[in-house]
C-alpha cells in the first residue's frame, strides 16, 4: 500500500509498481483533493487522510498490510501505525514533514520562511509559481523544477490548492504521538536521502529515539523521492524489508 505526498498523486510511484508488483499485491491511490479524487469545498485535514487510509484498508480487505508513505503519505502512514497498528504487517516512512514536532529546532524558521513564500505566491493565484518555489526551496532543491516531466508538472500545478489547504492546519497536528507510536509492534523503517533538507533529519531522529526496534536506512546521493531517483534501491529496499521484517546487515 503506497501513500503518496502532497501537490502530486498515484503516479508518483509509476516507477516502483512494477518492481514492488513482482513480489506483492500492489496499491496505490489519489489521496482526498488529489487528480482524480473528489476534492471537497469544505477545509480537509490530515486525520482525514489518516481516515482515508484506513478505510481504503478495510474496504479492500487487506489488513495487516505492508504500507509505505513518502512526505505527507509518510505522516498520514506514521499517525495511522500509531492509532490502528492491526492494519499494518510493516511500516515504512520516508521523510515525514511532521514539523509540529521539531518545537526550537534551528532549521524551523527558514522552514516556516520558506513554506510562508510557497503559500503568499499561491494565494496570489499564480499556482505555477508556487509550485516551482516549493520544488526548489523545499522539497527537492534548486533547478529541480525543470528536472520534472512535463506531466507531473502539471499534476503539481493543479493539485496545489490542496497542499494550500493543508498549510490551514495547525503545526500542532503534524506531529505524531510518540508514545503510541513507541508501542508500534510491527516492524518500522523511517529512510532519509542524504541531500535532503535537515530538518527531516530532526523529524527522523525523533522517531527513531522513540521507537525501540525502527529501522533506519539513508539513500546515498539521493532526497526527498528516491523512489523517483533511485527506483531499482527503494524497491529492493521495501521488498527485503517487507519480506525479512528487518534490513540486510550490509
Amino acid at each position: 500500500m503506497l501513500v503518496h505526498g502532497s501537490w502530486g498523486d498515484h503516479h508518483n510511484w509509476d516507477p516502483v509498481v512494477a518492481g514492488l508488483a513482482e513480489t506483492f499485491r500492489t496499491f496505490t491511490y489519489d489521496r482526498r483533493g488529489h487528480s482524480q479524487s473528489e476534492r471537497l469545498p469544505t477545509q480537509g485535514t490530515i486525520d482525514d487522510d489518516v481516515a482515508d487510509l484506513a478505510a481504503f484498508i478495510k474496504a479492500n480487505r487487506l489488513a495487516p498490510a505492508h504500507v509505505a508513505g513518502n512526505s505527507f503519505g509518510a505522516a498520514i502512514t506514521l499517525k495511522l501505525a500509531a492509532v490502528q497498528p492491526e492494519l499494518f504487517a510493516s511500516a515504512t516512512a520516508h521523510e515525514p514533514p511532521l514539523i509540529g514536532m521539531l518545537e526550537n529546532h534551528p532549521a524551523l524558521p527558514v522552514v516556516r520562511e520558506r513554506i510562508g513564500a510557497v503559500v503568499n505566491t499561491l494565494r496570489s493565484g499564480d499556482l505555477e509559481a508556487g509550485a516551482r518555489q516549493f520544488v526548489e526551496n523545499v522539497a527537492l532543491g534548486p533547478g529541480m523544477w525543470e528536472k520534472l516531466p512535463a506531466e507531473m508538472q502539471k499534476t503539481f500545478v493543479f493539485n496545489a490548492p490542496t497542499w494550500l489547504d493543508e498549510m490551514n492546519e495547525p503545526e500542532t497536528v503534524m506531529a505524531v504521538d510518540l508514545p503510541r507510536l513507541g508501542r508500534f509492534t510491527r516492524p518500522l523503517l523511517i529512510t532519509r536521502g542524504d541531500h535532503s533538507p535537515p530538518f527531516f533529519y530532526a523529524i527522523l531522529d525523533k522517531i527513531g529515539a522513540a521507537v525501540p526496534h525502527v529501522q533506519e536506512y539513508t539513500f546515498r546521493g539521493a532526497g526527498h523521492v528516491p523512489h523517483l531517483t533511485h527506483r531499482d534501491e527503494y524497491v529492493r529496499v521495501l521488498t527485503e524489508f517487507a519480506q525479512r521484517g528487518k534490513l540486510p546487515a550490509d
